[in-house]
C-alpha cells in the first residue's frame, strides 16, 4: 500500500493546507417528550473529510474525490490526518498527473515516506 498526504490550496492565505480531525464528531439526540443523554462519537472518514472543506479550499471538493476515487481512496490515517492510498507506485503517479491536469498547482499529492 503507498501512501501520499493531499495538500490544497487555502482559499483565504493560497498556500498549502491540509485537513486533519482535531476531535471526532459528537452526535446526540434531542427528544420532545423526554432527555436524552446519549452522544456517540463518530470519526469521519476521507471523503466527509474533503468535503468539509467545501469553502475552505480553491477547488471543489466533490471533483477532487472523484479524480482520487479512480487511483485509490481517501483514508484518515490514526482518526487524524488524511491521506490516500493506493495500490501500485503507477497509480500515485497517474494520480499526481490526474490532479494536475484537473486543478493545476491547486491540489498536489505527496507522497509519504515509510519509516
Amino acid at each position: 500500500m503507498i501512501r501520499g498526504k493531499l495538500w490544497f490550496r487555502c482559499a483565504a492565505m493560497h498556500d498549502p493546507v491540509t485537513p486533519i480531525v482535531v476531535q471526532p464528531a459528537l452526535i446526540g439526540w434531542e427528544a420532545k417528550e423526554r432527555k436524552v443523554e446519549l452522544l456517540i462519537e463518530r470519526a469521519f472518514d476521507g471523503e466527509e473529510l474533503v468535503r468539509r472543506m467545501k469553502g475552505w479550499i480553491t477547488v471543489d471538493p466533490k471533483k477532487v474525490i472523484e479524480v482520487v476515487n479512480r487511483y485509490g481512496r481517501l483514508k484518515v490515517l490514526d482518526d487524524k490526518e488524511l491521506v490516500v492510498e493506493v495500490e501500485k507506485p503507477e497509480d500515485f503517479q497517474g494520480l499526481q498527473k490526474a490532479l494536475e491536469q484537473a486543478f493545476g498547482s491547486e491540489v498536489e499529492a505527496e507522497l509519504i515516506s515509510k519509516k
